[in-house]
């Protein structure tokens, strides 16, 4: 679980099988103080993957800045670059995605509950059916629940 800051706009792809995946950096930022007093911070941070219906909503909702909350899994993984390195990484592949902060703070209001992955618990490579591209209208006082 993670609530952190959003360092860039997210970064969409849509796969040759019409499946859509969304790639963010999180900022999480730890404060304490140390021995003396003095108020110390400590940022971290996080490659973030978002498949289907979630990459679609961070696709349309998420820009730089913006305050998320994240549910997911660390996986990591290697591959050899075009120069034959061997190249690592860690990533947090998300089951559960909820925007946070003000309605000022992004171009939409967010929702007010998590958002499931529908594939959650499920491998992203399963060839499954992309989520419909249908969002509640935000705008409407009594939205209580979310369609996908």
């Amino acid at each position: 679980m993670l609530i952190g800051n959003v360092g860039k706009d997210p970064e969409v792809r849509h796969l040759e099988s019409g499946v859509s995946v969304t790639t963010l950096t999180l900022a999480t930022t730890e404060r304490y103080k140390d021995r003396s007093g003095e108020t110390k911070e400590q940022t971290e941070w996080h490659n973030v993957v978002l498949w289907r219906g979630l990459a679609d909503i961070a696709e349309r909702f998420v820009r730089k800045g913006s305050q998320i909350y994240i549910e997911g899994k660390i996986r990591s993984r290697s591959w050899e670059d075009q120069s034959g390195q061997k190249k690592y990484t860690t990533e947090i592949v998300a089951d559960v995605m909820q925007l946070l902060g003000r309605k000022s703070d992004s171009a939409a209001s967010a929702p007010s509950q998590p958002v499931p992955s529908r594939n959650a618990g499920q491998s992203p490579w399963q060839n499954q059916q992309p989520v419909s591209d249908v969002a509640p209208d935000f705008d409407q006082p009594d939205v209580d629940d979310l369609p996908f």
